[in-house]
């Protein structure tokens, strides 16, 4: 959830860069401690990869969303499609299913009602382009 919430965060706020992004997760880390800092990096490394890949994520996310464009996605459907698409196509070592899961789980939980479908719909057409197995990380 917190990959989300910094996706979140850098959508809303245009013009952010990857290196402002990066300052704000930190700054966001110090206030948790040395115990959370494990499952911060995790984050860090998630929220920072989907920006770092988002010229791709997007144009499949366009690609993919029949009759919807990047604008007119809601934030919070946008930030979960863009981390559960990163994990998909670039973190071998997370299973697409895994990924597929975790964001119907948030869109349930930060999002409408819709939102399900619609993340499923564009997730699964995602998941049939992939040339790994779904169930399983590859490593």
């Amino acid at each position: 959830m917190l990959a989300v919430q910094f996706l979140y965060s850098w959508s809303i706020n245009p013009g952010e860069s990857l290196r402002e992004l990066a300052q704000y997760v930190d700054e966001f880390v110090k206030h948790y401690g040395p115990e959370a800092k494990a499952f911060y990096k995790f984050a860090r490394e998630l929220s920072i990869g989907a920006v770092e890949n988002l010229d791709v994520i997007d144009e499949l996310i366009e690609k993919n969303a029949k009759n919807w464009t990047i604008p007119r996605i809601a934030k919070v459907d946008l930030a979960i499609l863009r981390l559960a698409m990163y994990e998909m196509l670039f973190r071998d070592d997370i299973p697409p299913i895994v990924s597929m899961n975790e964001a119907i789980e948030l869109g349930k939980e930060l999002s409408t009602d819709e939102s399900n479908r619609f993340l499923n719909g564009v997730l699964d057409n995602i998941k049939s382009t992939l040339a790994r197995p779904s169930r399983t990380p590859r490593r």
